[in-house]
């Protein structure tokens, strides 16, 4: 397909809304788009307060998989599991899950969600959100039973695996289905909040340990794995009954149910804001389709979808490279660095609380500043702390220089779920495509997972006594890694706050410079509201130039 003109695009997507929905569409979807425009936060919330909810609920799936992330990184640090599945090497290094082990258990899940969330990308694009979490959380509720009789290091590893099958889903579906009910002053409140699960989850698990810690029994760690079974079966009655994406429908011509969707999803709409905004739906949907057609992994790297597939993508693995896998098991870096369990453990918890305070402090970041700024300063920001721990720890071995380490571990936590962490999900959300949103965040879910595959066989090796033993120093690899996001997400990372998807594929269409996102003016509506559909029709040659 040529280039076709930004021109071309609206007068062939307005045209297709009067054929579909009817004479006045098209100015039925510009009231929408200019209504969500005007809305302040709190009429958002008070116009779409069933759109809060259903999203929250969902959302609320991932607490299983922070959960499930700071257990096992935990559990190495814990005196009975280490007994039962760990090896005495005597003296002062006592019983160790040797390096390998603690490499496969560490990545299991992450293997899982890989597999999980390539297959949910194709199975959200042909049966909607609704059902894919349903079938997810029952087979999650059968695979709990395998990690929790495990005997042994293998049926623990293979128990892990597949419970990321369902964990890759949750991952996914969470932030996809909050970008796809909220109108746009909601979507970055609501696709951080996934992030605030994931605190959640942490916090939950970091309790759990600290309180069963001293337990000399089996247990200290069975009950940590048992508490799982809370979530799976509440969420599956509440998905059962939850409303399926307005813009899955309308991706797949169902604009009765489309409408229906939007109804239940909103508060006290009238018929005509209810006709506006499926109206909108039809209209953005049209001009992706025009830019590039095609709803397959390989259209994600077709055309201007290319570089939304980019940003998705370096943005989740800027998660990992940033340094988080170093920061977010900090039990096993300060016992080995010479704190006790106890108080290892203690910090571990005043560490989830910070990841969750954080996080709510990024809502009210995000009100003021940009997605884009928040990204790049917050990398910037943990590249410069973890040189700092680097260089304490090569420096020195002192007492007071192992708890300055601890402080700046937990400094380095707050800062990233101020920023990285919870603006990741929004940036993720909001770049990709509609047409390609559920295919487009988990490709960017399973690179994430790609490079936390690695990071997970790298930091049992710098940590581990029995290996490389780098303890402080590792914080220096991680600066490094994250200088080099810092550098990429300020010169191709785009600011994305304030705009519908409507403008957002126009904008990457005319192929915008990053640094120019915010500032450049589009109108998806620019051609105007035709006062006929013979004048929205395309030209003969205009409809040449499309093809």
């Amino acid at each position: 397909m040529a280039t076709t003109t930004e021109y071309t695009l609206e007068k062939i997507a307005g045209h297709h809304v009067e054929e579909t929905l009817g004479q006045g569409a098209l100015i039925d979807a510009k009231h929408a788009a200019d209504e969500e425009h005007a809305q302040s936060l709190w009429q958002a919330i008070k116009a779409n307060k069933n759109a809060v909810g259903w999203s929250v609920l969902v959302s609320m799936s991932v607490v299983m998989e922070g959960y499930d992330t700071i257990l096992i990184g935990n559990f190495f640090g814990y005196p009975e599991f280490q007994k039962k599945y760990g090896h005495d090497y005597g003296g002062t290094t006592g019983y160790q899950i040797s390096a390998p082990w603690q490499t496969g258990l560490g990545m299991a899940s992450t293997v899982g969600a890989i597999f999980g969330g390539v297959m949910n990308g194709q199975l959200c694009a042909k049966y909607g959100y609704r059902w894919v979490m349903i079938v997810a959380l029952f087979f999650m509720t059968a695979f709990i039973f395998i990690i929790f009789f495990a005997q042994s290091l293998p049926v623990l590893l293979v128990g892990e695996i597949l419970c990321g099958f369902s964990w890759g889903v949750f991952a996914t579906v969470g932030p996809a289905y909050a970008s796809e009910v909220c109108p746009t002053n909601l979507r970055g409140y609501l696709t951080t909040f996934v992030n605030l699960c994931w605190a959640i989850g942490q916090f939950i698990a970091a309790g759990v340990l600290e309180g069963l810690i001293n337990r000399p029994d089996q247990w200290s760690y069975r009950i940590p794995f048992a508490l799982q079974w809370i979530w799976p079966v509440p969420l599956m009655i509440c998905c059962f009954y939850m409303p399926e994406s307005p813009w899955y429908l309308v991706r797949n011509d169902r604009l009765e149910d489309a409408k229906h969707s939007i109804k239940r999803l909103s508060n006290d709409k009238t018929e005509e804001q209810l006709a506006g905004q499926l109206a909108m739906l039809v209209h953005t949907v049209k001009i992706e389709a025009e830019i590039v057609s095609g709803t397959s992994y390989l259209d994600c790297f077709k055309g201007v979808d290319l570089r939304r597939t980019e940003i998705a993508c370096v943005t989740f693995a800027g998660q990992i490279l940033s340094g988080s896998t170093f920061a977010y098991s900090p039990t096993y870096f300060f016992e080995q660095a010479g704190m006790s369990p106890t108080e290892a453990f203690k910090m571990n918890v005043g560490s989830t609380a910070m990841a969750f305070t954080g996080t709510l402090l990024s809502w009210w970041l995000i009100t003021y500043s940009g997605r884009r700024t928040l990204y790049v300063w917050g990398q910037g920001t943990l590249f410069f702390l973890q040189i700092i721990i680097g260089i304490l720890s090569a420096t020195t071995s002192s007492k007071g220089s192992l708890w300055a380490q601890a402080a700046l571990c937990i400094i380095w936590v707050l800062t990233y779920s101020m920023t990285v962490g919870p603006i990741a999900y929004a940036i993720v959300s909001e770049t990709s495509s509609v047409r390609l949103r559920s295919l487009s965040v988990c490709l960017a879910r399973t690179t994430y997972q790609i490079v936390n595959v690695i990071s997970q066989v790298l930091e049992p090796y710098f940590m581990n006594p029995t290996a490389w033993n780098a303890k402080g120093k590792t914080a220096f690899f991680w600066g490094a890694t994250a200088l080099g996001m810092f550098a990429w997400s300020y010169f191709r990372l785009p600011e994305a706050k304030g705009r519908t998807y409507e403008e957002m594929d126009l904008l990457f269409q005319k192929k915008v410079p990053a640094r120019k996102f915010a500032s450049t003016h589009v109108d998806p509506y620019a051609l105007g509201i035709a006062p006929s559909k013979e004048a929205l029709a395309p030209t003969q040659e205009e409809t040449k130039e499309t093809k």
